[in-house]
């Protein structure tokens, strides 16, 4: 574990992101995080758009409510969303749509580790990261 917490750390600490993201550093970190799935797990073979797609609209049973990440982004991530408790205004997952995704690092794992232990119940593996945002990279 320590092996893996050093390459991702390594890997990440690499990619300078601008203050302006798009989809080329989008494409970037997902890149990142393919290589981490294969040094994890050798025979990954790549991420997987439609694999990304399936996770964001996978529902499950939270407190007896069904949800997804589609419930918040709706099942368009280049659309606007609505939190379904809060409903604070949440901006387009897609960086095609939302020049902000993506921009740091930081956020990025931040959100990441909350998003998956709220709706999964863990932490997403590096390999449904990546599968994630190629999905997201295939939205316009």
């Amino acid at each position: 574990m320590k092996k893996l917490s050093f390459i991702l750390a390594a890997l990440l600490s690499v990619t300078a992101f601008s203050a302006n993201a798009d989809v080329e550093t989008a494409q970037i970190l997902a890149n990142k995080y393919a290589v981490i799935a294969k040094n994890i797990n050798p025979a990954s073979t790549g991420l997987s758009a439609e694999d990304g797609k399936n996770f964001f609209n996978r529902e499950l049973t939270i407190k007896g409510k069904q949800v997804a990440c589609a419930s918040c982004h709706t099942a368009n991530p280049a659309d606007n969303g609505k939190h379904i408790i809060t409903s604070k205004p949440i901006r387009p997952l897609a960086p095609a749509a939302n020049e902000k995704r993506f921009t740091s690092v930081d956020t990025v794992e931040k959100n990441f580790t909350k998003h998956c232990n709220d709706i999964i119940g863990r932490d997403c593996t590096a390999q449904e990261k990546g599968n994630f945002i190629a999905y997201l990279l295939t939205v316009k």
